[in-house]
């Protein structure tokens, strides 16, 4: 049976997390919101599982994933069970807990990034809270981005497998996040990741090397990836990406 993945239809999101994993992995896998509801597919479908109560382990939000009848939720959570099953994480305890790990810390990163645009609350609008996006996108962009980047650049250096990947001597899922994470700000902030990438060599090496893999390249290339747009995660406002 393939996986049914659960997540919000018109987004990358977190869910593109998961999407680039399974679709690396090789598996068959249904998008499920993104099939027609006649199909039993459409938000319908997520929401008849985050509101049926017999579910006895339901999930908090979306994304997660169903694999017979296990429901599995939060990204990096989902993430551990794709890679330890389909070769995307280290096949040691250590290695795959230090997967989990720079998952975290990614997850972190992008609560980080989401809240450039939105430092007030998900409810109000952008417009509703531009001039505080401002402040925060400023600090985000001069002392947090920098941290972050700065830490998986170092992550990248200091790994004993070899310089190319974040954990282990072949690529995981982490590698693949962190992909999403650099295609993101590039698409939010341009100009700023014109600077920063500079400053980042091997972040910006391992994120072509993912570029080209064959079955990421021809995901990017098709019509399953989700073009950015200014309702996700990543969002490009042209004044908040200003030369300062």
């Amino acid at each position: 049976m393939p996986y049914e993945l659960y997540y919000w239809p018109e987004i990358q999101g977190r869910g593109e997390f998961v999407r680039l994993a399974l679709e690396e992995a090789g598996v068959e896998y249904v998008d499920v919101c993104r099939q027609p509801d006649g199909k039993g597919g459409g938000t319908a479908a997520m929401l008849r599982i985050l509101q049926d109560e017999t579910v006895a382990r339901p999930p908090f939000a979306p994304p997660f994933l169903k694999t017979g009848d296990r429901l599995i939720a939060q990204t990096a959570n989902i993430l551990a069970f794709i890679g330890a099953h389909h070769d995307l994480a280290p096949s040691d305890e250590g290695g795959r807990l230090r997967a989990n790990e720079l998952q975290l810390t990614i997850a972190d990163f992008l609560v980080e990034i989401h809240d450039t645009h939105h430092p007030i609350g998900s409810g109000f609008y952008y417009e509703d809270q531009r001039e505080e996006a401002r402040r925060r996108t400023a600090d985000f962009l001069k002392q947090r981005a920098p941290k972050y980047l700065g830490y998986f650049e170092r992550v990248l250096e200091r790994n004993p497998d070899g310089k190319e990947h974040l954990v282990g001597a072949g690529l995981s899922y982490p590698d693949l996040s962190l992909f999403q994470i650099v295609a993101g700000l590039r698409y939010a902030f341009p100009r700023a990741m014109a600077r920063l990438e500079k400053q980042h060599p091997r972040i910006v090496a391992l994120h072509q090397k993912v570029a080209e893999r064959p079955r990421i390249a021809a995901y990017l290339a098709s019509e399953r990836r989700i073009p950015f747009n200014e309702f996700g995660i990543f969002r490009h406002y042209k004044e908040l990406d200003a030369k300062r």
